[in-house]
């Protein structure tokens, strides 16, 4: 009976010491901050995307075609002298449709293709798209313009490590409210860099000259997570 008693009272040591050790290790695991840190740059953009487009009706589909591709042909002729690559230009968005009247009778053919240009030297930005409107003649179309900067990796750079020093200010500051020193670094986590665009004017009606093109400024936004460790007080 004596030894019944004495092995029964170490099973409870045991579940007692071992429920101690999980509840320490709990609390360990809660030993930390996690702040959300935020970190914002901008540049002036250096590379601006032209949505050229021809539209053009006939009789037939072939003289639709044929007039499409003859207005296209002349603008990407221009482009291309203005000293724009072929590797810049591209075909997009082509289509066929018919022309009905009231009736659902087919009175003639639509054609629409586009044409995307990346323009580099945005001093002559609009001055070259001007040109290439009026080589289209009536079939040309200018659906909008983009602005970006080629290479931003640099940018990227510089908004994470904002980020960052955003990030670990909250959490310095927590942790000094809290009584406790920061420790390491646990994890960290970030989102996809938004982009965003200020300023910029875009006059797409000056076809009889050069259109007034401001690029304003290219910005783009880095938010991370990130879990600091706390110290013994």
């Amino acid at each position: 009976m004596k030894r019944s008693l004495v092995v029964l009272a170490a099973l409870l040591t045991f579940v007692s010491g071992g429920g101690s050790a999980a509840h320490a290790a709990t609390t360990e695991d809660r030993e930390s901050i996690v702040v959300t840190g935020a970190g914002e740059v901008s540049g002036v953009p250096d590379l601006l995307t032209a949505n050229f487009a021809v539209e053009t009706t006939a009789a037939t589909v072939k003289e639709a075609l044929d007039r499409a591709s003859t207005a296209a042909t002349r603008m990407r002729e221009t482009l291309v002298r203005a000293g724009i690559t072929k590797a810049d230009l591209q075909t997009a968005d082509v289509s066929i449709s018919a022309r009905r009247d009231e009736h659902e009778k087919i009175t003639g053919y639509s054609v629409s293709q586009g044409l995307t240009a990346k323009i580099r030297n945005l001093a002559k930005a609009g001055t070259l798209m001007s040109d290439a409107i009026k080589a289209g003649g009536d079939a040309a179309r200018l659906n909008g313009v983009s602005f970006a900067i080629e290479d931003d990796e640099a940018l990227l750079t510089e908004a994470r490590k904002k980020a960052f020093a955003n990030a670990r200010a909250k959490a310095a500051l927590y942790a000094k409210e809290a009584g406790r020193p920061l420790g390491r670094v646990v994890k960290v986590s970030e989102d996809a860099p938004s982009l965003w665009a200020s300023g910029g004017h875009k006059n797409l009606a000056a076809y009889d000259s050069a259109l007034a093109i401001e690029p304003g400024r290219q910005g783009l936004t880095v938010t991370i997570t990130v879990e600091w460790a706390l110290g013994t007080a």
